[in-house]
């Protein structure tokens, strides 16, 4: 049954398929302090990473779905796996059908916006993870807005579960650290910004800086996507009037609560509190 197509008010939702994309709440929340937030981590069958366009597509779906029922007028999919395998997809089919008064964004155009003022040589590289590579939904995205930038992607399998296994600041990170930027450079000598493409990434941002060539331009989505969605609100008044604003932030889990709490108060370094839901 498609949503009653009312003008209820509540607040942003923000979904990712794990944590990732509490770094990415972090900082809308930092631009954006006045607005609440609801947050939804699928955290029961992160990571999207590794599966179809498919099942991608149809978990996140789910998610914002469920968001929508619990009155977010606007979702920021928070993860780069599902703005690339499913963003497009719900914007164009599913939206009108649910409720085409409501809006749902991603993460990539964003950060694929902000390329073109960063990078000097026009040669940039991603750092993701393999469904987002495998998209290629940086490269069609960079393409549309700067056609002379030359874009060069490699996947990274190992940074999620070393920050998902609270490993991103052990000695034995430093190995796959290294070894993926210098799988990058070595296939692009002329890359001087690198986009961190996944939002887990940031947290090995000490690393990466570490074994990152001087004068390689870093670029971790955050700021990118919270400025962009300030000047979003800004513009489109019809949906900012319909975001409560009462600085309030929530939680929602698919795990478990208490597993959300420790692994939260890694990326945001504060006590949250969660409640446990289940999408279908």
């Amino acid at each position: 049954m498609p949503f009653l197509r009312n003008l209820i008010k509540g607040p942003i939702g923000v979904f990712d398929s794990g944590y990732g994309g509490l770094t990415i709440l972090k900082e809308i929340r930092k631009a954006l302090p006045e607005y609440d937030y609801l947050y939804l981590g699928d955290n029961a069958r992160t990571p999207y990473g590794t599966r179809s366009f498919e099942v991608v597509y149809e978990f996140t779906l789910e998610a914002v779905v469920r968001l929508f029922e619990m009155g977010c007028p606007l979702v920021i999919l928070a993860c780069n796996t599902a703005s690339a395998k499913a963003l497009r997809s719900i914007q164009q089919n599913d939206l009108p059908y649910l409720d085409n008064s409501r809006r749902v964004l991603g993460v990539i155009r964003p950060t694929a916006e902000s390329i073109g003022e960063v990078t000097k040589s026009r040669h940039v590289g991603i750092l993701a993870t393999s469904g987002t590579i495998r998209s290629e939904s940086y490269p069609m995205e960079i393409k549309k807005l700067f056609p002379d930038i030359t874009v060069t992607g490699v996947a990274c399998p190992m940074w999620v579960p070393l920050v998902e296994n609270k490993e991103y600041d052990s000695e034995g990170a430093d190995f796959f650290v290294k070894k993926y930027i210098n799988e990058l450079l070595s296939r692009d000598k002329d890359i001087d910004t690198i986009v961190l493409g996944c939002t887990h990434y940031p947290l090995l941002l000490d690393k990466i800086r570490r074994f990152t060539p001087e004068g390689i331009n870093i670029i971790t989505q955050g700021e990118y996507v919270a400025a962009s969605l300030k000047d979003y609100l800004s513009r489109h008044d019809e949906i900012a009037t319909r975001c409560t604003r009462n600085s309030k932030c929530e939680f929602l889990t698919t795990e478990s609560v208490e597993k959300f709490k420790e692994s939260a108060s890694i990326f945001l370094h504060e006590d949250v509190e969660v409640r446990s839901i289940t999408l279908e």
